[in-house]
C-alpha cells in the first residue's frame, strides 16, 4: 500500500506524466522483489542503508550501467522523503547512500595515419578546397577550440615565428607554437583569401565573400573531411583537438605542456588523454600479444 499511495501522490499532487509514474513503480517493485530474497519479513518501513547497498551492487552486477543504477537510487530517495513526510518511517535510509561514480567516456580521436592520409592528400587549388584544408590542419597542429578559430585575426597569426595567440575561454589568452607544414598551408590559404578578398577581411578565415564563418558551417566543413578518412560516430572540430591531445602524448610531450597549449584550468582535465593512450596500449597488447 505504501507504494500505491506514493505513485498517487506523484500523479495528482505532483502531476507527473505517466511514463515517469510508471518508471517510479518499476523501480520500487524492482527493490522490492530484491529486499524479499534478503529477508521475507523485510518491508519498505525497515529496510536499512545495507540492503540498498546491496541492491545497488546486485543491479552493477547485473550489467546496469551507473546512469540507471543512480537513476533508480533517485527514485527510492523521493520515496523516502515521501515515507518522512507521512511519518511512516523516522529515519531516511536511502539518504547516505552514495550511487555509483558515473563513468567519463573518452575522448574520440583521429588516428596519426588518417590524419596524414587526410592532410598529404590531394586537394583542390580554389579557395574553399585551401581554406578547408588549412582549417582542419589548424585545428589538428594546434588544438584549439571551435569559437577560438572562427575568432582569430589576422594579428594573432604569426607567420614569421609561427606561433598563433589565441583567446579562450573567460578571455584568457595564450600562445601555440605550430610548424613549418601548417605555416605554408596558412600562407597558400592567405594567398588564395587575397585574390578573393583584396579589401582586407575581417577575421583570419572567412568564407569566400569575406564574411565570418559561422559556427556550424566550420562544424560541417570539418565533418564531411573527416568522413574521407574515418567512419567514426563523432566528427567534430572537437575530435581534432582530442586527436592533437592524444598525438601529442604518444609523441612525449609533457601533459603540463599539453594542459598550456589547450588553455585548461586543471591538470585533471588534461589526465583523461592519459586513459586514452592506455586504451590503445591495451589494444596493440591485444592484437599483438598470442596469450592477449
Amino acid at each position: 500500500m505504501l507504494k500505491e499511495s506514493f505513485l498517487r501522490y506523484l500523479q495528482y499532487e505532483k502531476n507527473y506524466s505517466g511514463k515517469t509514474i510508471i518508471a517510479y513503480g518499476t523501480d520500487l517493485s524492482m527493490f522490492e522483489a530484491y529486499f524479499k530474497t534478503v529477508d521475507e519479513t523485510l518491508d519498505f518501513a525497515t529496510v536499512d542503508a545495507d540492503v540498498i547497498r546491496g541492491w545497488m551492487l546486485s543491479l552493477m552486477d547485473e550489467g546496469h550501467a551507473s546512469s540507471s543504477v543512480n537513476r533508480k537510487l533517485s527514485s527510492l530517495r523521493s520515496f523516502y522523503r515521501y515515507l518522512l513526510r507521512e511519518k511512516v518511517v523516522s529515519a531516511d535510509p536511502a539518504c547516505k547512500v552514495q550511487g555509483p561514480k558515473r563513468k567519463k567516456p573518452l575522448p574520440v580521436f583521429v588516428r596519426e595515419a588518417d590524419m596524414d592520409r587526410l592532410l598529404d592528400g590531394e586537394s583542390g587549388n580554389d579557395f574553399e578546397s585551401v581554406r578547408n584544408r588549412a582549417v582542419i590542419a589548424t585545428f589538428y597542429e594546434t588544438g584549439i577550440r571551435r569559437a577560438e578559430l572562427i575568432g582569430l585575426k589576422d594579428g594573432d597569426v604569426d607567420l614569421s615565428v609561427c606561433q598563433i595567440k589565441v583567446t579562450g575561454k573567460r578571455n584568457k589568452q595564450r600562445i601555440i607554437p605550430f610548424g613549418d607544414d601548417l605555416k605554408e598551408m596558412l600562407r597558400a590559404y592567405l594567398s588564395a583569401r587575397d585574390r578573393c578578398c583584396p579589401g582586407g577581411c575581417e577575421a583570419f578565415f572567412v568564407r569566400k565573400d569575406g564574411r565570418l564563418m559561422y559556427p556550424t558551417m566550420v562544424y560541417l566543413l570539418v565533418k564531411r573531411n573527416l568522413s574521407k578518412v574515418v567512419t567514426l560516430k563523432k566528427r567534430s572540430p572537437h575530435v581534432l583537438r582530442h586527436s592533437f591531445a592524444t598525438t601529442m602524448l604518444n609523441h612525449k610531450a609533457e601533459l603540463e605542456s599539453i594542459k598550456e597549449m589547450l588553455g585548461h584550468e586543471s591538470l585533471a582535465t588534461t589526465e583523461i588523454y592519459t586513459h586514452t593512450t592506455f586504451e590503445e596500449l591495451k589494444k596493440v597488447y591485444e592484437q599483438a600479444h598470442p596469450r592477449a
